[in-house]
């Protein structure tokens, strides 16, 4: 990995096949814990800047950037996971995901506290989800990647950030989530 003018440029290593096979994940710092995303769902991460709030919408979607001439919903994930509001700081950013929820593409913002860095974890070193005792919603984790010692939250990002699931917490349509 390395940056380039802002840019985060990922490495084209051909992966690995069978149970040693490895995937790339960003990490990122959210309420002080550390979440992963396969980097394969990330489009590019971008420093927080003013959103557009949009009347009406749940908690959880805090509002919309203008990415390039479209628009994009941005997640406070911390409010997605019932613990409030995130607070912004000088390293809060946004990572942009496209993320495939109801068999449709949605591109989507995604607030979080910091990124850290893309780590690689190989298929082995990946715990199922635990049954009880994490902070968010067993449904929401797609397992518990192993590396350096410690163990990190692997997002199933179709479920974290569901359309259908999302209006529903505001009494919304998710045609009305994706024309926001």
């Amino acid at each position: 990995m390395m940056q380039s003018g802002g840019v985060l440029v990922v490495s084209d290593k051909v992966p690995e096949s069978g149970a040693n096979a490895s995937r790339q994940y960003l990490a990122f710092t959210l309420n002080g814990e550390v979440f992963a995303i396969d980097i394969l769902q990330i489009r590019e991460i971008i420093e927080f800047s003013a959103l557009t709030e949009v009347p009406m919408m749940p908690i959880t979607i805090r509002g919309v950037i203008n990415l390039r001439g479209s628009v994009v919903p941005v997640i406070d994930l911390s409010a997605r996971f019932g613990k409030g509001a995130s607070a912004i700081a000088r390293r809060t950013c946004v990572v942009i995901l496209e993320v495939r929820t109801e068999g449709v593409n949605q591109t989507l913002g995604v607030m979080v506290d910091a990124v850290n860095e893309v780590m690689e974890i190989a298929a082995n070193d990946i715990e199922p989800a635990p049954t009880f005792g994490t902070r968010i919603r067993t449904d929401f984790i797609a397992g518990m990647g192993r590396t350096g010692g410690r163990f990190v939250i692997i997002l199933n990002v179709e479920r974290v950030f569901s359309l259908e699931e999302l209006a529903s917490l505001g009494g919304l349509t998710s045609s009305a989530i994706e024309s926001a």
